[in-house]
């Protein structure tokens, strides 16, 4: 089952899931401005994704410049981290594919049709 985590009403998102519903992908998808991710499961995406724990950051969001997240990073722990991410789904990278332990962060067609596409 494929899950995609992201905010309804970002156009990204809605980019990712026409993609899916015109190559008529079946999916499950989690609005997490409204159902936010948990830390473990932040924690498990994040593993998935090989990606620097910085790119779970949505960076060019409001959220993200108000709390002045670039300047505090480097000084978070691990743990700070998955606790502010977890609080607000806004600071979220989106869309977030997840199938089964492959996981992608953001919307790149290539990378979607080959991981969609075995």
């Amino acid at each position: 089952m494929i899950t995609v985590y992201g905010y309804t009403k970002c156009s990204t998102v809605k980019k990712a899931l026409n993609f899916l519903e015109d190559n008529n992908i079946s999916y499950k998808h989690i609005d997490n401005v409204v159902e936010l991710l948990t830390e473990k499961e932040l924690r498990t995406i994040h593993i998935n994704s090989n990606l620097e724990l910085k790119r779970l950051f949505n960076t060019s969001g409001i959220k993200y410049r108000e709390l002045g997240i670039k300047d505090k990073f480097d000084k978070m722990t691990e743990d700070e981290v998955f606790k502010l991410l977890a609080s607000d789904g806004m600071l979220v990278k989106r869309p977030i594919l997840v199938s089964g332990k492959k996981v992608l962060i953001g919307f790149k067609l290539k990378e979607w049709e080959e991981v969609l596409w075995f």
